[in-house]
Parts: C-alpha cells; sequence; structure tokens
C-alpha cells in the first residue's frame, strides 16, 4: 500500500514521516530529497536543466540551487518547466523503490507537491499535514534561513492547505507534538488493522 503525505511548506511532513518511520514494517520516500539527489546523479535530467536554463545551472558538478532557485521562485511557468524535467525521473525512481519494497505493511510516500505533481494518483491513501499559516512561515524561515517575502512566495506556488485537506483521507494537525504523535498512531493501527 502507498500513503501519500503531503502539507504546505513548514507544516511538518518530515516530522511526521519521521513518526511513522519508527513503525518496524513502514519505509518511507521523501520525493523532495530523491529529487534534489536525482538532480545531480541523473545525466538526462542535468542534460534537460542545463538546455532549458543553460550552464550556470551546475557548478563543478553540483546543482546551482540558489541560481535555479532564482529562476524559478518567481516564475510559475519556469517552476512547471522544472517539475516537468524532474518528475518524470522522481516517479521511476519511486516505481523501483516500490519494487524493491513490496513487503513492508506500506511505503509512505512524502510529497510536498502530490497534488501539483498529480503524484496523488499512485497513492491508495492520502494524508495531509497541516499548521496555522503563520507557524508555518515561522518554521521555514528559521529552518531554510530565509526571508519572510521568500517563504510566502514558495507558498503561492504551492496548492492552497484547505484544497489539499479536502481531498485527502487522514489530516494530521501539527502544532502539539504529543497529538500529531498521537494522530499517527491512531492512523498507523487504522491502516494495519490493529
Amino acid at each position: 500500500m502507498i500513503v501519500g503525505l503531503t502539507g504546505g511548506i513548514g507544516s511538518g511532513k518530515t516530522t511526521v514521516a519521521n513518526l511513522f518511520a519508527q513503525f518496524e514494517n513502514v519505509i518511507i520516500y521523501n520525493a523532495d530529497s530523491e529529487a534534489k539527489k536525482l538532480m545531480e546523479s541523473s545525466s538526462t535530467i542535468k542534460s534537460k536543466i542545463i538546455e532549458v536554463f543553460g550552464k550556470e545551472s551546475y557548478e563543478n558538478n553540483q546543482l546551482n540551487r540558489p541560481y535555479i532557485a532564482s529562476l524559478v521562485f518567481k516564475d510559475r511557468i519556469k517552476l512547471d518547466v522544472l517539475n516537468s524535467i524532474v518528475h518524470p525521473e522522481v516517479k521511476k525512481h519511486f516505481q523501483q523503490f516500490v519494487n524493491q519494497h513490496n513487503n513492508k505493511d506500506y511505503i509512505v510516500y512524502e510529497n510536498a507537491i502530490l497534488f501539483e505533481s498529480k503524484s496523488n494518483l499512485y497513492c491508495d491513501i492520502i494524508i495531509s499535514v497541516y499548521a496555522p499559516l503563520d507557524i508555518r512561515i515561522e518554521r521555514t524561515m528559521l529552518r531554510d534561513r530565509s526571508s519572510r517575502a521568500t517563504v510566502e512566495s514558495r507558498i503561492k506556488n504551492q496548492w492552497l492547505e484547505e484544497k489539499k485537506l479536502l481531498q485527502s483521507n487522514y489530516m494530521i494537525s501539527n502544532t502539539k507534538s504529543e497529538k500529531t504523535h498521537f494522530e499517527v498512531i491512531q492512523i498507523h493501527n487504522i491502516l494495519t488493522k490493529k
């Protein structure tokens, strides 16, 4: 079973994924970190990014993240182009991961843009993590050492939280850690019928 885990930036998806990872027969696939690795290692992705965004996209064979971010987070069309290059390769990589781990009770597919990338179509169950907007902005500013304006522009490129919640099977409020932990255990018990 594939369990999609999503939520807006700063909602605490990775915190929740780490709680699910504590269960013995569950494994996590973090689409964002795998995409970052693939942008470094996949010759297909590299050549397409250089073709579209220029040679400055890579420095010393490493993705020039500040350069790419400066282009895509203020231009929706460029962001869509980047996603159209990266997502097909992530999708292939994820399918290989699923095949390797089909003995697990379920696989948690953590993806910030689960709905936007239509990856929700591969999931049996969808969980959305949510938190108040101010908390999400504060968390992201601290984590990324970003300005409020930068975080807000990134939020504008994601679906509204309410829209995600309406299309989810389960919702986890991530403001109080004990409550979040309890909700994860409840959902795990339902998914494994304990």
